[in-house]
């Protein structure tokens, strides 16, 4: 039985594609029609089976770690999974490599942040989108909720991941939109969204009373650009990065200067590094906090647009959130 599904997923793909192509409605009904008498006949020949070939799962691609996480936990072993930005990559200044338009062309499916996270890739995954599903996740959320900027008119920060409530509702869109997709897995794609739901509702939970541990005087968060914004408005941080919300954006000495000022005069104990940044700016800033007499150290390195490592709890979306929570609450407390 299994075996007969995977066909019928297989087959379902292949109409998504060239219903994408094709223009002539005709054409495209008649195909149908064979393919569902052929796809009928061969479920009712198949005897049962307990394995899915791998040849015939579903092929995703998303940009960053944390949106893979979300789709791996819902698909299981349903779906090939792989992400093109690894630990330490910054998506700011992702440029596209030959190896991954070759992912992107071989996959059914495409996941990616949007809001501009992915930078120079846009205009690939704009022209994926004429020939396969392309889904931004932020699609999947009110305007309400995304954080606007004066930094950027018109468009908003693309951090959505930093709010654990946010970040919920992205699950879900995921969980949706793969519903939709492979129909014949719906029910188990809702069971398992259902639980990482739970799951982040539970992180939600933690996260709000480890930051509620730290004094409201001592809740500021500094790191090199402004990559925690929903995480300080969920939680009840100030949040200040030397950068803008793109690693892209240039800092100054006027900038430092202001950030040290602002340290000094509110004691500030601890700024943060980024996994995925460099540490320039921040040393900046410690350098200016040493020579007006303040002793400023560094919290920690913090997750930001990346995830950790694959084979440790950080390479994980809750696990990376722990961390940097845990990291944080440590420094400031």
């Amino acid at each position: 039985m299994k075996l007969a599904y995977v066909f019928l997923i297989s087959i379902k793909n292949r109409i998504i594609k060239f219903k994408i192509e094709m223009n002539n409605k005709t054409v495209f009904s008649r195909i149908f029609i064979i393919v569902l008498v052929l796809s009928t006949t061969f479920f009712s020949c198949q005897n049962e089976t307990t394995e899915t070939p791998a040849s015939e799962k579903l092929t995703i691609v998303t940009t960053t770690g944390m949106i893979g996480d979300a789709v791996l936990n819902i698909v299981g072993d349903h779906a090939e999974v792989s992400s093109l930005m690894g630990p330490g990559v910054d998506p700011h200044l992702y440029k596209v490599t030959q190896s991954d338009i070759k992912k992107l062309l071989n996959a059914d499916v495409i996941f990616y942040n949007g809001l501009h996270l992915e930078g120079k890739m846009g205009e690939v995954l704009d022209q994926m989108a004429e020939r396969k599903p392309v889904i931004a996740i932020y699609k999947g959320l009110a305007k309400t909720q995304l954080r606007a900027t004066s930094e950027f008119q018109g468009n908003y920060d693309p951090h959505i991941w930093f709010s654990v409530q946010i970040w919920t509702d992205v699950v879900r869109f995921i969980g949706e939109s793969l519903t939709e997709i492979d129909q014949i897995h719906a029910s188990f794609y809702q069971v398992n969204t259902a639980k990482q739901v739970e799951e982040l509702n539970a992180l939600h939970a933690w996260t709000t009373e480890q930051i509620n541990s730290i004094t409201e005087k001592q809740r500021v968060l500094i790191t090199a650009h402004d990559a925690f914004g929903y995480f300080g408005r969920e939680y009840g941080m100030e949040v200040k990065g030397l950068q803008g919300l793109s690693t892209a954006a240039e800092y100054g000495l006027k900038d430092v200067i202001t950030m040290v000022d602002f340290i000094t005069d509110n004691k500030i104990k601890a700024v943060f590094v980024e996994s995925s940044v460099s540490d320039r700016s921040i040393k900046a800033v410690m350098e200016g906090c040493k020579d007006k007499g303040h002793n400023l150290v560094i919290g920690g390195t913090l997750f930001s647009d990346a995830m950790g490592a694959k084979n440790k709890p950080e390479g994980t979306y809750v696990g990376m959130v722990k961390y940097n929570v845990s990291t944080i609450v440590e420094a400031l407390k």
